[in-house]
């Protein structure tokens, strides 16, 4: 994700729903952080990526103000963006859709570009305007980027032609349906509150849930349940559905492109012993249903399993790299070749853990540089983390875990332009790929290398970054440590004492054309990015990568 701008910059990006949800979780602080990244406008980037997708997710409510969530799909050129702040959608929900007919001029509309090949996604909230019989425009009320945890990963192909079929209503599962719930990996979900007066915080919301196969609990024929992960600390879905209940759930079987499309009403189990079955979730969600929807054939797109894309890895090397971090080599099982990787990308890894019925999905930034045909990531242990934890107390040389291809648009994005790489604590990681491709450039363009850290024992891979940094000229490394300890001082490890932060960079880089890439902490982040900004930095020059735990 990039950074950008609100209209009002001391407006919060957030509804009271959203504010209650962060203040439960003691996330609070994901408010500066916010105020970077929820735009009013869609940049280059996002508009180039809505309008070469072929199919949108579409949140709206029916005539009866009932949350239901759709496909549209089209061929090229049916969205276009005549400006940063529309799109137009040269289609509609068909006859037997859950939300045919029912986008009116000024209807909210909560919008999810997801590419599932590629796991990159992006939502963008606002209303309808220009509403033909063919289509309508889009006016963005506010946009923001996703973190691509839990999204399965699927090529797609269109039939030349395909004619949706019947389409059925009821108020109860069948037994097909319920099977078709109790085996699926994906849904979407539709929610939304507008209170009074007019906010951009308003409005509907489409979003992405994913899981292992069965990740979906059917409870009876009116009430299904499914866990809530760790995200990105928004709680846009959360916020919505604590001020107003009502959601509409999507199921697409995406080999036939049929739907299954659900409203209702939902509740959050917060703290009960319910929630310990469901290893990793914070939260469990249920909804009761009112009505089924449901359509074969929907759409003329097929996507193809996500069974092709698991690779199983073999660990080959396990390297303490500071007190509280650890890195892990894998090459392939089979000992054939690895897909490739862009520099600043990350690796999705798949763990069995013992007394866990189900594999742990993380994602972990690949840390080694693109040119060494194997992985490596360096991995913070968490006191909380059941996956960080796994990794440096049980899993050795030999062991055998499934990945799956490399991803993610947090890369270097240009060959000849000046870099700045800022990093904070574990943000270091993705940085360190990067550092590894520019240290084998021709060339001499500048780069600066800065970061930030505790104290010498909480500073991984140092030793490697001033290898690199020595293996070309035109590379300089900044240290900053925030509470040295007397034998950093001896060893004269790092090169000032404090935070990183903007005052320091503007007096490391003098460069108006560098391109910045920013990871760690939400709140240093959002910091770095209103400061280069403030100093008349191009948005479509900061580039930054929201960092946690599981992510």
């Amino acid at each position: 994700m990039s950074g950008i701008e609100l209209r009002d910059r001391d407006a919060s990006p957030f509804h009271r729903g959203e504010h209650l949800a962060q203040a439960r979780l003691g996330v609070r602080d994901i408010e500066e952080w916010a105020r970077q990244v929820v735009r009013d406008h869609l940049p280059e980037q996002h508009r180039d990526f809505h309008t070469a997708l072929p199919f949108l997710v579409i949140a709206a409510r029916d005539a009866q103000d009932r949350p239901w969530v759709t496909l549209l799909e089209g061929s090229e050129g049916t969205v276009t963006s005549p400006d940063n702040k529309t799109l137009s959608i040269d289609a509609l929900p068909g006859q037997g859709d859950a939300l045919h007919d029912t986008i009116q001029l000024g209807s909210d509309i909560g919008i999810l570009g997801i590419e599932l090949a590629t796991r990159r996604r992006n939502r963008v909230n606002g209303r309808a305007a220009n509403v033909t019989s063919a289509g309508f425009d889009f006016l963005v009320e506010q946009t923001f980027g996703n973190c691509p945890q839990y999204i399965r990963e699927r090529k797609w192909h269109r039939l030349n032609s395909s004619v949706p079929g019947p389409s059925t209503r009821s108020q109860r599962l069948s037994n097909r349906q319920i099977q078709w719930i109790s085996s699926a990996d994906t849904f979407f979900i539709a929610s939304g509150y507008r209170g009074e007066g007019t906010s951009p915080t308003y409005g509907m919301d489409a979003s992405h849930r994913g899981g292992d196969r069965g990740f979906v609990k059917v409870l009876d024929d009116k009430r299904l349940l499914f866990p809530d992960y760790a995200g990105n600390n928004h709680f846009n879905t959360i916020g919505n559905i604590l001020l107003d209940p009502r959601a509409g759930f999507l199921f697409v079987d995406f080999e036939s492109g049929s739907f299954l499309q659900l409203t209702g009403k939902a509740s959050i189990d917060w703290d009960s012993d319910e929630i310990a079955k469901f290893p990793g979730a914070r939260r469990l969600v249920t909804l009761e249903i009112d009505e089924v929807v449901e359509t074969r054939s929907a759409v003329s797109l097929r996507w193809s399993s996500d069974a092709d894309s698991v690779r199983s890895l073999r660990l080959v090397e396990k390297t303490p790299e500071s007190t509280d971090v650890t890195s892990f080599v894998f090459e392939a099982r089979d000992g054939g070749a690895l897909a490739g990787f862009e520099p600043g990308q990350h690796l999705p890894i798949e763990l069995e853990i013992p007394g866990i019925n189900e594999p742990v999905s993380r994602t972990y930034s690949l840390s080694n540089g693109p040119s060494e045909h194997r992985y490596r990531i360096s991995v913070k242990r968490e006191q909380n983390g059941i996956a960080s934890q796994f990794l440096h107390d049980h899993l050795e040389p030999g062991a055998i875990i499934n990945s799956r291809r490399p991803s993610g648009d947090f890369a270097m994005t240009c060959n000849k332009c000046p870099l700045v790489l800022v990093s904070a604590g574990i943000g270091l990681t993705p940085m360190m790929s990067i550092l590894h491709a520019v240290a084998k450039e021709p060339g001499k363009r500048p780069f600066w290398f800065v970061h930030g850290a505790r104290d010498g024992k909480h500073h991984p891979l140092a030793q490697e970054v001033l290898e690199l940094a020595s293996a070309r000229s035109g590379i300089r490394v900044h240290v900053a440590y925030s509470q040295p300890t007397s034998d950093d001082e001896l060893a004269n490890g790092f090169d000032s004492r404090g935070r990183v932060d903007g005052a320091l960079l503007a007096r490391l880089v003098d460069n108006i054309d560098a391109h910045y890439f920013i990871c760690g902490p939400v709140k240093f982040m959002g910091e770095l990015q209103a400061d280069l900004e403030g100093r008349g930095i191009s948005q479509e020059h900061i580039h930054t990568e929201t960092f946690g735990p599981a992510g």
